[in-house]
């Protein structure tokens, strides 16, 4: 999972019409007694050694987690070509996203922000060719309007706080371009199995999952067109029950995936 973070970060402040303010508002009211009210989760404590404890984490899956990193980045072949746009991720994290983007996509032009001051300086480190980094304070989002061609973003929501999706996700939209996509991945709180390993995994101990359904209703609030809602992740990768992965397809719109995987257009 990709992740963004840390408590004590300043709140967003966007304006949104009176009608969507209210919506905005009926959402925060409905989910706020899920959870204590906290920002964004902080994950610079596990930035050097990130993948090696999520690895460990995922084991059941029978994959690292590499894998699924590479995963996410392989699916937006479905949608995207190997020409020069510009790209944001938002939560990059230790870069290892970045580093399939430039595989799959060399000819992507790449922007990649987090929270996370020490994850950025790990990403740094893979000195990835058109690739910037860049630490951002999880307020505005530090690009002007219609910027983006696509913008990524992979297991952040579930570390930040209900209060503060709509803003996060209004940033997104601001300096998307006009038809621009957005793709997200988030876990999906009806599959069991990830229940239980956000609930085991160290640095999930903040996080909150959220539905497809509640996701999507942010989504449409913010003026978002959604193209695609499917789920992801219903098998492991290895062993006896690896041989029914090629069938995940046909279940894409059974929401009991490990995962779900939206696309959204500006």
């Amino acid at each position: 999972m990709q992740r963004t973070g840390s408590a004590g970060k300043p709140r967003l402040f966007l304006q949104f019409g009176s009608s969507n303010l209210c919506n905005l508002a009926f959402l925060k009211i409905h989910f706020s007694f899920l959870m204590p009210e906290r920002s964004f989760d902080d994950f610079d404590e596990f930035a050097s050694d990130y993948r090696a404890i999520h690895t460990k984490n995922i084991a059941v899956s029978g994959a690292d987690s590499f894998y699924f990193t590479e995963m996410k980045v392989k699916l937006l072949q479905e949608f995207e070509n190997n020409v020069s746009i510009k790209v944001l991720d938002i939560g990059c994290g230790d870069g290892s996203t970045e580093l399939f983007m430039t595989r799959y996509f060399h000819n992507w032009n790449i922007n990649a922000i987090d929270v996370s001051e020490k994850s950025i300086a790990a990403a740094k480190e893979k000195d990835l060719a058109d690739v910037t980094f860049q630490w951002y304070d999880g307020s505005k989002i530090p690009f002007v309007e219609d910027s983006f061609d696509v913008v990524f973003m992979a297991g952040v929501l579930h570390h930040v706080s209900f209060s503060l999706h709509a803003q996060l996700l209004a940033e997104v939209y601001r300096v998307i371009k006009k038809g621009g996509r957005f793709y997200l991945f988030e876990h999906n709180p009806l599959n069991p199995v990830t229940r239980h390993l956000v609930k085991t995994c160290v640095f999930d101990k903040s996080a909150r999952l959220l539905s497809s359904s509640y996701t999507t209703r942010v989504l449409k609030h913010l003026q978002f067109i959604i193209v695609k809602n499917r789920f992801i992740i219903f098998f492991p990768r290895k062993g006896i029950f690896s041989g029914f992965i090629f069938l995940e397809k046909f279940f894409s719109r059974i929401p009991l995936g490990g995962q779900y995987f939206m696309v959204a257009k500006k």
